[in-house]
């Protein structure tokens, strides 16, 4: 099939890189607004495993073109316009959709693979004219495995109103569907609001964990206790339930905020929501305070080392990840920083520029380490899993681990000499 693909998000470079990898004919034209010569040096992108090379080869095939700056999609018989567009780029979408209906095939299909407001794909389809379909297919992506999430999916969830547009989605994505069946169909409104409601559900079972977990803490029970006891009921099921110091990204966050949107404008107040959101911004600051109890308020002079900016492991990005809110909260008391990250140190220079008190590495996690009187653990990359342990105390002055994430085994940094807190987690005497 011959394929445009509009759009500047990971999911859009996916789909570009997966569809090509099997044949399709496909042109990606990337948004104004991160055009392909600045992607192509995105920290976000060039880390996503396998995406780059994958570009790469479709290019070198002949099967993707990439246009750049200012240029326009050429011909007039694309079957298919996969739209991948951020939920602020939904009006310009509109006027897009609107603009390249003459460019499509009489029969062609729109696949929205935005996260818009419930609703949208159907004014999508009232731009293409007579003929032409439009289905919502949710961008279940996973970032840091983007490529694997496409091309060996669990499920497509796929909202569709038509059967000839179902086969059409189908046969477009029949190379990913081979194992087992994986699509799930249902009209498309159902299935933007199902795309919002599944990170609405994980959202809450993080921040309900996130409480349980402050409860231990002052009951002096291990949540790791807890957590594993409501693990085991069939009824709930181990996933989403660490607690940790906050979560972040740029999917997870705007879903959440376009769902509450979504129950504003159907008249309706989400208090379960506001106490999701609420309980997340409280345990960004989760391990300032602990560091705060330990030091009784006496912060100004003192150096910390960080391990992790990025909202997640494999990935470059830092949108809405809390180490931006516990940075603010170490500088306001004149706290020194020397923060290590693998992949997102450049992302924090672009948004923080050069700061007096932070220093940044992404060689060797021990550098962060010299002259610190903490470590906190932001970002659970593997590297981070199992340290020099010897080291890492003698270099630590203030002997003192804070565990956003508990990775670690409270007694084993016990036995090192070290301070342990974690969330939820018994500390040492």
């Amino acid at each position: 099939m011959r394929v445009l693909v509009h759009g500047s998000e990971l999911a859009a470079a996916t789909a570009a890189a997966a569809l090509a990898s099997v044949g399709h004919r496909v042109s990606w034209w990337p948004h104004a607004s991160a055009d392909w010569s600045t992607l192509s040096e995105s920290g976000w992108l060039t880390s996503e495993p396998q995406l780059m090379a994958r570009l790469g080869e479709g290019i070198a095939q002949g099967h993707l073109s990439v246009l750049g700056a200012g240029e326009q999609p050429e011909g007039d018989d694309f079957e298919v316009l996969w739209l991948a567009l951020s939920p602020e780029q939904r009006e310009e979408g509109r006027a897009t959709v609107a603009e390249l209906s003459s460019r499509l095939t009489a029969d062609a299909v729109l696949v929205n693979n935005s996260t818009f407001p419930v609703g949208e794909t159907d004014r999508l389809a009232a731009g293409l004219g007579n003929g032409r379909r439009a289905v919502a297919l949710a961008d279940l992506l996973e970032e840091g495995r983007a490529w694997e999430t496409f091309t060996r999916p669990s499920r497509w969830l796929l909202g569709c109103d038509d059967r000839d547009a179902e086969r059409q989605v189908r046969e477009l994505l029949r190379a990913f569907n081979r194992r087992r069946e994986v699509f799930q169909r249902m009209p498309r409104r159902a299935a933007e609001l199902t795309k919002l409601a599944i990170n609405g559900m994980l959202a809450t079972r993080i921040s309900y964990m996130n409480e349980i977990a402050g409860l231990a803490d002052t009951l002096g029970v291990d949540v790791e206790d807890v957590r594993e006891g409501m693990g085991a009921d069939s009824r709930i099921g181990y996933e989403y339930l660490y607690p940790g110091c906050g979560f972040g990204g740029p999917s997870f966050s705007r879903d959440l905020m376009r769902l509450a949107d979504v129950q504003s404008a159907s008249g309706r107040h989400s208090a379960l929501l506001d106490q999701v959101l609420d309980i997340n911004e409280q345990k960004k600051e989760t391990l300032f305070r602990k560091l705060w109890a330990h030091y009784h308020g006496r912060l100004e002079g003192l150096t910390v080392a960080i391990w992790g900016a990025a909202f997640k492991p494999g990935t470059a990005r830092i949108d809405h990840a809390p180490v931006l809110t516990l940075l603010r909260a170490l500088w306001a008391q004149g706290v020194r920083v020397r923060l290590h990250d693998p992949a997102a140190t450049e992302a924090l220079r672009e948004r923080l520029g050069d700061h007096p008190l932070l220093e940044l590495f992404d060689g060797d996690p021990d550098e962060a380490l010299e002259g610190a009187d903490a470590l906190m653990l932001v970002t659970e990359w593997k590297a981070y899993w199992n340290p020099d342990w010897p080291r890492l105390a003698s270099k630590l002055k203030g002997k003192l681990l804070l565990d956003g994430r508990n990775i670690y085994d409270p007694a084993h940094v016990a036995d090192m000499g070290l301070h342990y807190r974690g969330i939820g987690r018994r500390a040492d005497p």
